[in-house]
């Protein structure tokens, strides 16, 4: 078989990219290891950017995105038992976030795939990158008991931080950057109304809480947690229990608990590869970079990958030029650190960190209260939060 692009991962940042290089009349096909009902069953973020809006709307897949999901124009950070707002469209003239689960980004786009008629291959076994730094890559995968070989003009590793692609780079040619976090998020999804109409970021003296959602009749909440903590540790009482305790009293009267209908331990980490094209491999979304969930960036550092590499390569099919490829690494980088760092200093602000002394505490308490009495303070979470313009990256300071 041979394809202009072979995509690897099917997770929302390849079908994504496959997506865009279909409307653009290139030829794509997707590997995936999984099945396509483990892919639709991960649980992910939930909060877009207009960015990230955009660039699905571009894809055509943004339809039932605008029916159901959720305009925010501020969230609330709680902190010493009191809340505060932080109203993004009046500090950002007028940007706002949508609330839509990643798993429905991931179902739309399954469905925009499957009307297109290209290829994708789920459980596709023992993937294989070959000649990638030349002009000749192919790839091998097992399938239905057979090796199989795709020939093709580049190779996109959309297939996250465990991927082969990354995986694949000699590491006299890549450069990681990590930072782990002493504590997990303890998560659970339920079929109960948000506590609160819009997103609620908790600073506690017992550790950090989200109150989030998917819809206005499902929920996701989160804790802080040591990374010693199992999820069987965790019975559901003890959960809704506990959100209690760091809630503000009216927050915590309001919330409504039920049965989960997910519940898991997911740790935080910091984490960037430069540079991000090797030859004709190039890496997007979490093969090459992981943030703090706290920042709500993951996938919308992803969806501005795919957007900046399916650009690249359009141009080099339409206009034989490659200058958008030779600087797709510097492009998405630039924007990819900006937010790391926001997304770090985020965590830093909202978090309990053990065995730090007191001052810290009595640091991030100023910060905090700088912050939440100052415009000029409050602007530059709300800023951040909204993201990025998409052409920041050729913007020079």
């Amino acid at each position: 078989m041979r394809t202009q692009v072979v995509i690897v991962g099917a997770g929302p940042s390849g079908l994504l990219l496959g997506q865009l290089l279909h409307q653009a009349g290139i030829d794509n096909v997707i590997l995936e290891r999984q099945s396509a009902e483990y892919v639709l069953g991960r649980i992910r973020a939930g909060v877009l950017e207009q960015v990230a809006v955009d660039i699905l709307d571009e894809a055509g897949v943004g339809q039932r995105m605008h029916a159901e999901g959720l305009p925010h124009e501020g969230f609330d950070l709680l902190v010493d038992g009191q809340r505060h707002r932080i109203d993004l469209a009046r500090l950002t003239g007028g940007r706002r976030v949508l609330v839509y689960g990643q798993t429905e980004v991931t179902r739309d786009l399954m469905a925009a795939r499957a009307a297109s008629g290209q290829t994708t291959v789920y459980e596709a076994a023992n993937v294989t990158l070959h000649d990638f730094d030349g002009e000749r890559p192919w790839v091998t995968y097992a399938h239905g008991g057979q090796t199989h070989r795709i020939d093709t003009d580049f190779i996109a590793g959309c297939d996250g931080f465990h991927g082969v692609c990354r995986a694949s780079v000699p590491r006299s040619a890549i450069t990681e950057y990590e930072k782990v976090y002493p504590f997990g998020w303890l998560g659970l999804l339920s079929d109960t109304p948000p506590v609160h109409h819009e997103l609620i970021y908790v600073n506690s003296p017992r550790g950090f809480a989200l109150c989030s959602m998917r819809s206005r009749t499902r929920s996701r909440y989160y804790l802080q947690v040591p990374l010693t903590d199992k999820v069987e540790d965790w019975s559901d009482a003890a959960f809704w229990d506990e959100l209690r305790r760091r809630l503000d009293p009216a927050a915590a009267e309001a919330l409504v608990t039920g049965p989960a209908l997910e519940k898991s331990i997911a740790p935080l980490r910091s984490f960037v590869s430069e540079p991000m094209r090797f030859g004709r491999l190039l890496l997007a979304g979490d093969a090459a970079h992981i943030v703090p969930p706290t920042g709500a960036k993951g996938l919308n550092l992803a969806a501005t990958d795919v957007k900046y590499l399916a650009d690249a390569l359009i141009e080099h099919y339409r206009e034989r030029s490659d200058a958008g490829l030779n600087t797709y690494s510097e492009r998405c980088l630039r924007r990819i650190w900006r937010a790391e760092r926001f997304s770090w200093w985020f965590t830093r602000l909202m978090h309990r960190f053990p065995n730090e002394g007191e001052i810290e505490h009595k640091f991030q308490q100023a910060e905090l209260d700088y912050l939440l009495h100052s415009e000029a303070g409050a602007r530059t979470i709300a800023e951040n939060y909204v993201g990025l313009p998409l052409d920041f990256g050729l913007r020079r300071a």
